[in-house]
């Protein structure tokens, strides 16, 4: 996989995660920390021209960096279960999300909050590729993913699993902060524009929503899942303490 530009690749890098660094020949202080990571990793370096990093970058902002990252490693759902132990799983479920640009906003999120991984549907689902893991500031990176290929099954084995699935829909009764998210939690995202699928709502156990106090009439799922992440680490916190 390639990804680009400065923070990502920096993440990526200290994850240990980076097969090959390929950067442009102007050198500034943030290049200079990059090759020094390299090399103290041992990562393969080579200094390319302008051309050739907007070729691989395929016109995105590299800001001088280009890296290959070694194939993200597929978790199964009982392994992000069991990622867990021995707290309680926290999840997210995404239902079609395809923007790559959300997938990377949430992915950063789930990394910022605690969360335990994201489970995502192999099909009309945004890849994991540059322009997600450059939104993600590189999260995408170190977030555990569970590739599936039906979202109603995820659910069900995650019913089997003993975590409770919350379904965030605009039209249900009960507000998101109303839940108990210190139990063994997954929360479920519908795509753009559409949100939840029906047979995804079907398998929830619970539905809920975020108030709306101004003339729109939902946010954007990236920034949802942000707000029910930080609502259920709070909850999280609060009884650690």
């Amino acid at each position: 996989m390639i990804i680009y530009g400065v923070n990502p690749v920096l993440e990526a890098l200290r994850a240990g995660r980076v097969r090959r660094l390929r950067i442009g020949p102007r050198a500034d202080k943030r290049s200079e920390q990059l090759l020094a990571l390299a090399r103290q990793a041992g990562v393969a370096i080579e200094r390319v021209d302008a051309a050739a990093l907007e070729r691989l970058a395929r016109g995105g902002v590299h800001q001088g960096v280009v890296a290959e990252l070694a194939a993200i490693h597929d978790y199964s759902i009982e392994q992000l279960v069991q990622q867990a132990a021995p707290g309680a799983p926290l999840l997210v479920v995404l239902d079609g999300v395809e923007d790559p640009h959300n997938l990377g906003a949430i992915a950063r999120t789930v990394d910022a909050s605690g969360a335990h991984g994201i489970i995502r549907q192999e099909r009309h689902s945004a890849a994991l590729d540059g322009a997600a893991v450059k939104a993600s500031a590189g999260a995408v990176a170190v977030v555990r993913f569970a590739t599936v290929v039906n979202i109603a099954r995820a659910l069900d084995e995650l019913s089997e699993a003993q975590v409770w699935t919350v379904g965030l829909a605009g039209d249900a009764a009960d507000v998101y902060d109303s839940v108990d998210y210190t139990l063994p939690t997954a929360i479920v995202l519908g795509g753009e524009g559409e949100g939840l699928r029906r047979l995804t709502r079907d398998r929830c156990d619970r539905l809920v929503q975020i108030p709306m106090a101004g003339s729109v009439e939902s946010l954007n799922v990236s920034v949802a899942a942000g707000i029910v992440l930080f609502e259920a680490a709070r909850q999280r916190r609060q009884k650690t303490r």
